[in-house]
């Protein structure tokens, strides 16, 4: 293992582009991007055979052939410096463009701490708009797996995630 205390900054910073670029060669991340949104995705396809979107569609990022239903994944990296639980942004939420949020926080080393379906409705009545940057914020607090509709899949998730 490498000691890390022992790099220079700029080492530190070309280690993780050469780990960014291993994790696309996987094909765990899609994108440049804080890999926390793209391990998100992979993790609930792959649990659950849902066909991912492209990057570009703007509405939903994956869907259930079995049903039709219509997923945005959201997740979020709780850390002891930034404990929020706030889901990543929530775009034309009124929209009504998907069914359901995918939605996963994860501790700082990247291990599942909770993972639901969250229905579009209840979204909708717990999310915030933020006029600054045009979209929803919704904070996913342990209340938030008793409202009626939601769907714990941590237990799901977390056998998928090696």
């Amino acid at each position: 293992m490498t000691d890390l205390a022992r790099l220079q900054p700029k080492e530190l910073f070309q280690l993780h582009a050469d780990v960014m670029e291993e994790l696309y060669r996987r094909k765990i991340v899609r994108s440049s991007n804080n890999p926390t949104g793209d391990l998100a995705e992979m993790l609930f396809c792959q649990a659950f055979s849902w066909q991912q979107e492209n990057n570009s569609n703007a509405h939903f990022d994956a869907v259930d052939p079995g049903c039709g239903a219509k997923y945005q994944i959201k997740a979020r990296r709780v850390t002891k410096r930034n404990p929020s639980r706030q889901l990543s942004a929530i775009r034309n939420l009124d929209g009504g463009h998907f069914q359901f949020v995918a939605g996963v926080l994860f501790d700082e080393r990247y291990a599942i701490k909770q993972a639901a379906f969250i229905p579009h409705r209840v979204i909708l009545e717990g999310a915030k708009f933020v006029s600054k940057t045009n979209s929803h914020k919704f904070m996913f607090r342990n209340k938030v797996m008793q409202l009626p509709g939601v769907e714990d899949v941590t237990d799901r998730l977390r056998a998928v995630w090696y």
